[in-house]
C-alpha cells in the first residue's frame, strides 16, 4: 500500500487531534512542534466542546470515554452580570452531584487536560519537540508537488506529499496559499489569575460559581472562567488601539498598581463586585491582544498543502467556537485523507496524486463555508458585546435559550 508521506506542522489540539485520527484509522505522520516539551508553555484556560463538533472528533478518535472523566459539564454555567452589578442571568453556581444527570451539550475542559489527553493518545515518535520552522520549499526530487521543510536546527526534512498547517494565528504554512496575515480586531485583554481560590478567595470562587461570569459593556468586558485546578481566570477587556498596551502609560510590571490604575480609568464606574474581581486575581498579570483573519477568506486550493483551525481562519473568542472549529477541521480533513486510502492503495502514482488533491479540495471545498459561518458569529458577538446594552443582549439570548430547553 502506498502512504502518502505527511507533515502536521503544531501540536496544538487540531494537529494532535489530526494525527489521532489518522493513527486510529493506520496511517501515519509526523508532527513538528515548535516547544522543547508539554509543559513549555501554559496553555490557557478552560474550554466547551459542543456535542456535534468538538465531541464529535474526540468520538471518532476513539477518546469520548477519557474525555468524559476529565470534562467538567457543571462549567455549563452562566453568569451574566450589568455595569453596575446587577445580576441579568445566572445559571452559574451549579454544584455537580451526578455527572450523568448533567448536560453534556457544552461541557468544560481545561485546555492542558484536553492537550495531554491528546498527546498521550498518538505514539510518542510521532512528535518531533524544538522543531523551529523556518520555511517550506518544493522539493527538487521527482515531478510530484512534495515539500521540504526547513528547521533552525539545520535539519531538513524531505519530500513530504501533503504539510498541515496547525501552527496558529502565525503560520508558517498560511504564506503557501495566501498573503492574507491577520489584523487586530480592536480589543486588547488584560488577563487576570486567582489560584487556590477556594482557600485564599473564597469571595471569588462564590461570585464566579462553576462556570463563567460576564459583564460587557460600551468598549470594555470582564470575563472570568473557573478552572478544574481551582483556579479562577478573568480578562478585563478594552476597545482601545493596537498599541495601547504600551501607549496608555500603565506600568504592566507593577501588577498592585496596574490593577488600580486600570480599575480607575476604565471601570470606576461599576458595581463593587466587578472591580472586586479585578481586585482578587491578584497571581498574574499578561496582555492578550486580539487578532483574526478576514471573514470568508479563501483561497485556490495548493496540491500538498492544508490549513486547519487557526491558521485557517483565526478569530477572537467571542463566538465561543474556535476549538471547536478547529477540531471539527481537523475530523474532515481526517476522514477526507481516509476514505481516499483505497483508491491509494492501487494507484499508480499519477492517480495517488489526484486522489490527494481531491481529498484537499473536499476539505477546503467544507471548510470555507464553516469557517464563514463561524467567523460571522464570532464578529457579530465581538461587536455586540462592546456596545452598551451588550450584557442585556447576551442574558436575553441565554434566557431564551434556557426556556426552550426547559
Amino acid at each position: 500500500m502506498f502512504e502518502p508521506k505527511i507533515a502536521i506542522i503544531g501540536a496544538g489540539p487540531a494537529g494532535l487531534t489530526l494525527a489521532r485520527l489518522l493513527e486510529h484509522n493506520n496511517m501515519a505522520c509526523t508532527i513538528f512542534e515548535l516547544d522543547s516539551d508539554r509543559n513549555k508553555r501554559d496553555q490557557g484556560g478552560s474550554l466547551d466542546l459542543h456535542v456535534h463538533t468538538g465531541q464529535l472528533a474526540l468520538r471518532e478518535a476513539g477518546l469520548y470515554e477519557k474525555f468524559k472523566r476529565l470534562a467538567r459539564p457543571e462549567g455549563e454555567g452562566m453568569k451574566v452580570v450589568k455595569f453596575d452589578g446587577t445580576v441579568l442571568f445566572d445559571s452559574g453556581h451549579n454544584q455537580i452531584h451526578n455527572p450523568e444527570e448533567m448536560s453534556w451539550e457544552k461541557p468544560e475542559i481545561d485546555r492542558v487536560l484536553l492537550r495531554n489527553m491528546l498527546l498521550d493518545s498518538v505514539k510518542p515518535e510521532t512528535i518531533q519537540w524544538s522543531k523551529k520552522l523556518l520555511r517550506v520549499e518544493p522539493s527538487s526530487s521527482g515531478t510530484k508537488p512534495r515539500f521540504d521543510l526547513h528547521f533552525a536546527d539545520g535539519v531538513v526534512e524531505k519530500d513530504f506529499d501533503l504539510v498541515v498547517g496547525a501552527d496558529g494565528a502565525w503560520s508558517r504554512i498560511r504564506p503557501l496559499v495566501t498573503n492574507v496575515q491577520p489584523h487586530y480586531a480592536g480589543v486588547t485583554s488584560v488577563e487576570l489569575w486567582a489560584l487556590d481560590c477556594d482557600k485564599h478567595h473564597p469571595w471569588l470562587s462564590e461570585y464566579v460559581g462553576s462556570g463563567s461570569c460576564f459583564m460587557f459593556d460600551e468598549d470594555r468586558a470582564i470575563q472570568c472562567q473557573r478552572n478544574g485546578n481551582n483556579t479562577i481566570r478573568a480578562y478585563a477587556s478594552v476597545r482601545q488601539p493596537e498599541n495601547w498596551s504600551k501607549d496608555c502609560g500603565i506600568d504592566w510590571s507593577q501588577p498592585v498598581a496596574a490593577r488600580k490604575e486600570l480599575i480607575e480609568r476604565y471601570f470606576a464606574d461599576c458595581g463593587e463586585d466587578l472591580k472586586r474581581v479585578i481586585e482578587e486575581t491578584s497571581e498574574e498579570l499578561r496582555i492578550r491582544q486580539g487578532y483574526m483573519l478576514p471573514v470568508g477568506l479563501e483561497w485556490q486550493c495548493r496540491p500538498g498543502v492544508a490549513l486547519i483551525g487557526d491558521a485557517a481562519h483565526l478569530m477572537t473568542p467571542f463566538g465561543g467556537v474556535g476549538v471547536n472549529v478547529a477540531l471539527t477541521d481537523a475530523l474532515d480533513l481526517a476522514r477526507n485523507l481516509i476514505s481516499c486510502r483505497d483508491a491509494l492503495a492501487t494507484a499508480s502514482s499519477n492517480d495517488f496524486e489526484d486522489a490527494l488533491i481531491e481529498a484537499i479540495q473536499k476539505y477546503e471545498t467544507s471548510m470555507f463555508v464553516r469557517a464563514r459561518q463561524n467567523a460571522e458569529k464570532t464578529a457579530r458577538g465581538l461587536h455586540g458585546h462592546f456596545q452598551a446594552n451588550g450584557a442585556e443582549e447576551f442574558a436575553k439570548r441565554l434566557q431564551q435559550a434556557s426556556d426552550n430547553t426547559a
